[in-house]
């Protein structure tokens, strides 16, 4: 019973099973669903759900719901029941509906891989505390984004309504000239649509707009992102410095 536990209690092999059930759902998405995949998947879950169940035991309810990891694992092992219950089903029963969230929170499951790699934890702190330095600089962007997509609406419209004929439409193709994404086919669609004159006018509009959003913008916000994200690093080692300055400053003292 206590290799048993052990077991379920190591990482490896749970990382082991992660991986198998991530191959199961590889498989799935392609339709090859047949009955040992399914009975695979089925003890992939079971062994998730069991894992749970003994680290409560080992951890206590409170402790085990205290760590971040084990909350979202916890989470995802409680959306992948719903997979047991539709592998005793007829998939003739069950709502298509049910059956696309059913697969969707099967691809989830993968997501418990994440804490498996080394200074994952490090990295979302990073992460967080660069949304947490940036989110000022992103809203800019997107409020610019919005305000150009609705002039180029009013603009644009009739010439190309494929791009421009909502405002949504127009803030999307703006974004997408702001990411250099089918930047020159934009201008070229309203290009076609009126005279000689006005399209050159127009592509050398898209072009500063290129020039300022996708060009300056991204390269603006994500050097400050980027920056961010590795303050906490050069916290580290300014720290580090300073204490071998410290050190150094004492033995220079104790020399003399």
């Amino acid at each position: 019973m206590k290799n048993l536990k052990n077991l379920f209690l190591n990482e490896k092999f749970i990382l082991s099973i992660i991986l198998l059930n991530a191959v199961v759902i590889f498989l799935q998405s392609f339709n090859m669903d047949n009955i040992w995949i399914q009975i695979t998947d089925m003890i992939c879950t079971l062994i998730f759900i069991v894992e749970m169940g003994i680290k409560h035991v080992a951890l206590g309810v409170k402790n085990y719901w205290k760590s971040r990891w084990n909350r979202l694992d916890g989470t995802l092992v409680i959306l992948s029941i719903p997979s047991i219950i539709a592998f005793f089903s007829p998939i003739s029963m069950m709502d298509l509906s049910f059956l696309m969230i059913l697969r969707l929170l099967r691809s989830l499951r993968f997501l418990r891989v994440l804490h498996f790699f080394p200074n994952i934890g490090q990295v979302i702190k990073g992460f967080k505390l660069a949304i947490r330095e940036s989110y000022a600089i992103l809203l800019c962007f997107l409020l610019l984004i919005v305000l150009f997509g609705l002039i180029n609406c009013s603009l644009f419209k009739d010439m190309a309504p494929m791009y421009f004929g909502t405002p949504l439409k127009a803030i999307y193709s703006v974004f997408r000239v702001c990411t250099v994404e089918g930047w020159y086919e934009i201008p070229d669609a309203i290009a076609a649509a009126t005279s000689p004159t006005i399209a050159t006018l127009v592509r050398i509009y898209f072009s500063l707009l290129l020039l300022a959003g996708g060009i300056i913008g991204m390269s603006f916000i994500n050097s400050i992102f980027v920056d961010a994200m590795v303050a906490d690093n050069n916290d580290d080692v300014k720290a580090k410095l300073d204490e071998i300055e410290k050190k150094i400053d004492e033995i220079s003292s104790k020399l003399k």
